[in-house]
């Protein structure tokens, strides 16, 4: 899988792609994430890629025509799935969009900044818009990270063990169970004993129990 991130600050998502799973699934040649710098495909000596809004207004705009640059050359070199921009007022991502997307060969993300971009790239150029929340960052470089990150945990082979992915939260619409881990007992809190049983049916219904009872109290929304 590849995946290219459009970015006009590309220094914001050095740490975040290069740690961890997101590494290590990169090292092992599961995923390439490869970050463009917009400032690249600028057309003026300044290196220009955000200009005033037509009609007055604060804040900057980014334009389209190194968006648009930038797009034509990675499309040039393969097929894309999806081309997806990082907005505010995008559909909301959630880890059923994650897991069709990891289902796909390549995809671009455009990583929104300033007061957001020409509305023309979001006419003609992008297949997908992406929320990670009702609320405003300063650019859409820590969102295309949380997408990427979310997106590549879930490529076989990326986990130690591939069965993890599926245990976590929002899968099958449900919140997590508790955990546990040594020791047993510490300051008189115990671990539940159905946990120390060792009968994995009756463990496994138990987690089921606890995942459904934390989703009703936590998230009931999820339940609907």
């Amino acid at each position: 899988m590849r995946i290219d991130i459009l970015t006009v600050c590309p220094e914001l998502l050095d740490s975040p792609l290069n740690y961890s799973i997101t590494k290590r699934a990169q090292d092992k040649g599961l995923v390439e994430i490869n970050v463009v710098n917009l400032h690249d495909y600028a057309s003026d000596k300044y290196k220009s890629v955000d200009d005033y809004a037509f009609g007055g207004g604060a804040g900057m705009v980014m334009m389209i025509e190194p968006v648009f640059k930038a797009i034509q050359k990675l499309k040039s070199e393969r097929d894309y799935d999806e081309i997806i921009y990082t907005s505010p007022d995008g559909p909301k991502f959630t880890q059923k969009i994650a897991n069709r997307l990891s289902l796909l060969n390549n995809i671009i993300i455009l990583a929104g900044h300033y007061k957001g971009v020409d509305q023309r790239v979001r006419e003609h150029l992008i297949t997908m818009e992406i929320s990670v929340g009702d609320y405003v960052l300063s650019g859409g470089e820590l969102p295309a990270a949380i997408i990427t990150d979310a997106i590549t945990r879930l490529i076989p082979g990326a986990l130690g063990d591939e069965q993890s992915a599926l245990s976590d939260s929002f899968q099958d619409n449900l919140l997590a169970p508790p955990v546990y881990t040594r020791p047993s007992e510490f300051m008189g809190w115990k671990v539940p004993d159905i946990l120390l049983s060792g009968h994995a049916a009756e463990i496994d219904k138990w987690r089921h129990e606890q995942a459904e009872e934390r989703t009703r109290k936590l998230r009931p929304d999820l339940l609907l």
